[in-house]
């Protein structure tokens, strides 16, 4: 890993940060240990260290070993940032949690019937949408908006699976009278249109695993360029996310590997619709007079 920081993280989203910032120069084991950290806040907040190893499937010794790598005297100096969290806030399940209890429910269900397959997505769809509302901060949401306000133009970037999402806020945006761009790569022309980005605009980028290459390389062009990024993805821990100045982490729904972009749209909709009721020409009145009816 990197140097050791000065002084530490002192609350959970400077934690954050510092991971994904750091995340390429660590080994192998630290890099599951980072990912588990991640991931399940909760259980890091109240599981024994023993408990939390065996998960990450490394020896209690290598999370001691992260937790001095940034700057604390131990594992415990880092679970109290998450159990103080847990503490301000209102007390519920971890997100793994909550999908491992809907997966034992489901099991004994016969899954091919329509209603069970209707049941399951909108179950699975419900612990999506309540991580979205517990794990999104009021400062991101904020500080995106802000951005958007200020954007010359707001370039969208997302393909595959994450494509509906960013053509979605392309479209919104546009009916809010926000210029947007959708970088959508016809005949392999991403590049090319990306170039246009400056400082004075902003990109949203949607990835999701397997991160698409082509939103990667809009990523370096905006960093290069000295773009503002904004990543919609599932994890911090990707060349997107660890260069954007806010990150929305987004556990969509996955049944039988089918994934859903509930909570993604859920996202998408709150910013197009945020910033249409703040700086829109009509004081989010206007929304759907442009350019024809919002559908």
């Amino acid at each position: 890993m990197k140097q050791m920081p000065q002084k530490p993280p002192t609350n959970l989203q400077a934690l954050r940060t510092e991971i994904a910032s750091r995340y390429e120069a660590m080994s192998p084991r630290l890099k599951q240990v980072a990912s588990y950290v991640l991931d399940n806040p909760n259980d890091i907040a109240v599981e024994t260290l023993s408990v939390i190893a065996g998960r990450c499937d490394v020896q209690p010794s290598t999370i001691v070993r992260f937790a001095k790598a940034l700057g604390y005297g131990g594992a415990s100096e880092m679970q109290r940032l998450f159990r103080d969290e847990i503490l301000a806030a209102s007390p519920s399940p971890s997100y793994s949690e909550r999908v491992r209890q809907f997966r034992e429910r489901s099991n004994s269900m016969d899954w091919f019937s329509p209603f069970n397959v209707m049941h399951d997505f909108t179950e699975s769809n419900i612990i999506a949408l309540e991580h979205l509302r517990e794990g999104v901060s009021k400062d991101d949401l904020e500080t995106v908006i802000d951005l958007m306000h200020k954007a010359h133009t707001v370039y969208l970037a997302g393909v595959r699976r994450s494509f509906p999402v960013a053509a979605y806020l392309a479209y919104s945006l546009s009916h809010v009278e926000k210029r947007a761009f959708l970088l959508d790569g016809v005949a392999g022309m991403t590049s090319e249109q990306s170039w246009m980005m400056g400082p004075e605009d902003i990109v949203i980028a949607v990835t999701f695993r397997p991160y698409a290459s082509e939103t990667a390389d809009v990523a370096e062009r905006a960093k290069a360029n000295g773009t503002p990024l904004i990543a919609i993805s599932d994890s911090r821990l990707n060349p997107v996310a660890r260069d954007a100045a806010v990150c929305f982490e987004i556990k969509d729904a996955e049944v039988r590997q089918f994934r859903s972009l509930t909570a993604s749209m859920c996202l998408a909709q709150t910013l197009v619709i945020s910033y249409a009721y703040r700086f829109g020409a009509n004081g989010g009145n206007g929304l759907g007079t442009h350019k024809g009816p919002a559908e």
